[in-house]
């Protein structure tokens, strides 16, 4: 049998990738403890989670029983990208909203518990925030709708 030897730093890389995969394959709770902010939709005041970490994010909101109709989850990004979202390990109804920079809504998926099935961001962005399904359509809230929010500040 022969060996080849692996640069340290890609060792690291590949170890780094295999911890969050385990960590991830270990939660088996809601995570309850994430930092979080207000936003604004017009009138109403959010409180959201916010999922900065890429472990944060994929983990989002599974095994979440339930969730007040004031709070949700707001996925950061480092980048501008296409988002696509699915709801595996997500036990709740919940509608995302794709948000550019400025906090202008791009468009609004409703998305089934429990499926892969893939809700993406019709253009490039930064945020996602995940409500309990419905949350925007009771609201009136669809694309071209502008929330606030400090995150939402450069």
């Amino acid at each position: 049998m022969r060996t080849q030897a692996v640069p340290t730093g890609r060792r690291v890389v590949v170890l780094a990738a295999a911890g969050l995969a385990l960590q991830v394959l270990a939660q088996t709770g809601p995570q309850l403890q994430l930092p979080r902010t207000q936003l604004k939709a017009g009138m109403h005041l959010l409180d959201v989670q916010l999922a900065q970490t890429p472990q944060q994010r994929q983990i989002g909101l599974m095994w979440r029983q339930d969730m007040p109709q004031h709070e949700g989850m707001l996925f950061i990004f480092e980048q501008a990208a296409q988002q696509c979202f699915w709801m595996r390990n997500t036990l709740i109804p919940l509608s995302a909203a794709f948000v550019a920079d400025d906090g202008t809504v791009v468009n609004i998926a409703d998305m089934k518990p429990q499926s892969d099935d893939s809700h993406c961001s019709e253009k490039p962005v930064r945020f996602v925030l995940e409500m309990n399904a419905g949350w925007f359509t009771k609201r009136q809230i669809k694309a071209g709708y502008q929330l606030s929010g400090q995150v939402f500040k450069r």
